[in-house]
């Protein structure tokens, strides 16, 4: 993408919920943000009913996209959604549903777009480089938290020859100084963050003088649209999700951000300078 002189939105995780993207398209036109400053980090196809439709909007608008383990093992017609959760939970569980239903809806050619998708964008805002993936530098399907240790953030960050990593794939909205560099992530607009709220979450990177800002805002939509289409498709733990804003299950949670569920997230921006 190169140098980046403009304000940049970042959001992740449609997830097939098509009034949820719908509704990042109309804020960022709201905002002024062309297609070419804006990113996903991945996982258009997930929990909610609408797949095709979510994809086809993504496509159409023309945003960048970083492929998802969702992409990715639809382009290969995996049989399985390569989330990485652990065999038997009920993440992997519910995701045996939730996947068939997908793969079942998605055309060969999302697919063969899917398999095209880069593994990572890079850009600059300043002095400082970005690289943007979906899960971690060096695997698709990592969770990263914010209570990861920064170690394993920092290590990663390291692998990145940047100063700056976006990751996607955990849901959760945060933003972290690990010594001299950032890992940032922009939250999901598919399924709200397990805060108690029905909200989806995207981030502005804004250049200033200085350095640069980040921002995470809400994204407010009528939930109850898909949750309606979700049940409808027999994904009645999602559903449920998309309304009283808490996830079906935390299995993926290491223990602080468990201890946050239905506890509303508040998140001050970030002014990063030289």
């Amino acid at each position: 993408m190169g140098k980046i002189d403009r304000k940049l939105l970042v959001f992740g995780g449609p997830y097939s919920n098509l009034a949820s993207t719908e509704a990042m398209r109309s804020k960022a036109a709201e905002l002024g943000i062309c297609a070419g400053h804006i990113i996903c980090t991945g996982d258009l196809a997930a929990y909610c009913a609408e797949p095709r439709q979510t994809v086809e909007l993504i496509r159409d608008w023309g945003i960048h996209v970083v492929m998802g383990n969702c992409e990715q093992s639809l382009a290969m017609e995996k049989p399985d959604c390569g989330c990485g959760f652990d065999e038997g939970s009920a993440c992997s569980i519910l995701s045996i549903g939730w996947y068939q239903y997908a793969n079942q809806a998605i055309d060969l050619d999302s697919r063969r777009w899917m398999g095209e998708l880069p593994r990572s964008i890079t850009f600059q805002i300043k002095d400082y480089r970005f690289r943007v993936v979906h899960g971690s530098v060096t695997s698709i399907n990592q969770f990263v938290f914010p209570s990861t240790p920064t170690d394993i953030k920092g290590s990663q960050i390291k692998r990145a020859d940047a100063e700056v990593v976006i990751g996607g794939h955990s849901g959760i909205p945060f933003g972290q100084v690990i010594e001299d560099k950032i890992w940032l992530n922009a939250g999901v607009i598919g399924l709200p963050a397990n805060d108690g709220t029905s909200d989806g979450w995207y981030m502005l990177l804004e250049p200033v003088d200085d350095g640069f800002l980040a921002s995470w805002h809400r994204l407010q939509y009528d939930a109850r649209i898909s949750h309606g289409s979700t049940l409808a498709a027999g994904m009645s733990e999602y559903a449920q999700a998309l309304t009283d804003g808490l996830w079906p299950s935390m299995d993926i949670l290491p223990v602080d951000e468990r201890a946050n569920q239905g506890r509303r997230l508040d998140i001050a921006p970030l002014h990063f300078a030289f």
